[in-house]
């Protein structure tokens, strides 16, 4: 059954890989269209907007820096004038630079915190304007159950996913006047790209950690996503929804 999507319009933020590539074709099979932000994967970015417009949807790829405001306000107009309105925002472009804090730089605090957090910062305040004054809006914030209970090695990372989360909750206070939502979906660990540069005695303990015995696959969390972006969950925001297979628990 459709979610009532069909002429909408999205921006996913890191959609040419992983979560944002499933959250991105996910949003087209339910009748969006939408602009993809990429840094530097531009093969990866122009095949997922090639698999958009099979779906019969409009796709744009556009290559800009989570990192810099101006880059942000840019894309969000440059997205409306293309496809003529914007309803939902998925922020989900991500890094990590792992090391205990004792070890850790500044460079690996300050580029996990400007990409993480000010990102989401960027494009979020990007979209409120927009959303506020057109009195709708859908934003939904990727985060990881690593921004509630921190992790080992990861102080930058998990600081930066708690204060997406804060953030989060303070927008949809400030936007809810304006029917607009906002919400953070938070998972564990996910099959992508990124969870190939781990380890396997860190996978294979988050793998004992959850309770489903299975790690997510991409789609998991886009479907979860599909459904906040629908007037489904309407009466849904400020909300963490974590989507781990019981990782957490």
């Amino acid at each position: 059954m459709k979610l009532g999507l069909e002429g909408k319009a999205a921006i996913v933020t890191g959609g040419s890989l992983g979560i944002g590539r499933a959250v991105a074709i996910g949003l087209a099979r339910e009748g969006v269209d939408v602009a993809v932000n990429y840094r530097r994967h531009d093969a990866e970015a122009k095949a997922v907007v090639a698999e958009i417009e099979k779906l019969g949807r409009r796709g744009l790829a556009v290559k800009a820096d989570v990192a810099s405001f101006g880059d942000a306000e840019a894309m969000v107009q440059q997205v409306k004038e293309a496809f003529g309105r914007l309803d939902i925002l998925v922020c989900n472009a991500g890094i990590t630079w792992d090391g205990v804090i004792w070890k850790m730089s500044e460079q690996q605090w300050d580029a996990v915190i400007g990409v993480n957090l000010k990102g989401y910062f960027n494009y979020n305040r990007a979209a409120a304007i927009l959303f506020k004054d057109q009195k709708s809006g859908k934003i939904v914030n990727i985060s990881s159950i690593n921004g509630l209970r921190g992790k080992f090695a990861q102080t930058n990372y998990a600081a930066s996913k708690g204060g997406e989360i804060a953030l989060s909750k303070s927008l949809a206070k400030e936007l809810g006047k304006f029917n607009v939502n906002v919400n953070v979906v938070a998972p564990g660990m996910v099959l992508t790209e990124m969870m190939e540069k781990i380890p396997a005695e860190f996978k294979n303990t988050a793998l004992a950690e959850t309770v489903l015995g299975r790690f997510a696959d991409p789609a998991d969390v886009a479907d979860l996503v599909a459904f906040l972006c629908s007037d489904r969950s309407r009466h849904i925001t400020g909300e963490v929804i974590k989507i781990d297979g019981g990782q957490y628990i």
